[in-house]
């Protein structure tokens, strides 16, 4: 009773497909693949983009920092 069978992933899949239809169910995988491929584009693009990498995060590099960008240290409340 631990893992499912074949035949109740083959039950679930055609309860999927009278509820939804093959056509709003290709419809759904078109727009989770076109989803993904836009994820992994936009990672490929941040990584070119991103500071230099030993910098912590949350640090403005010296590479990423603007003229007008004033330094400051935060202090903690006690």
């Amino acid at each position: 009773m631990g893992s499912f069978s074949i035949w109740h992933w083959l039950i679930v899949l055609l309860i999927v497909v009278m509820i939804f239809g093959t056509k709003k169910l290709k419809n759904m995988g078109t727009d989770l693949g076109s989803a993904v491929k836009g994820f992994k584009d936009g990672m490929k693009d941040g990584a070119t983009d991103a500071p230099a990498a030993d910098a912590p995060a949350g640090q403005v590099t010296n590479a990423t920092a603007h003229k007008d960008t004033i330094d400051v240290e935060a202090k903690e409340k006690s």
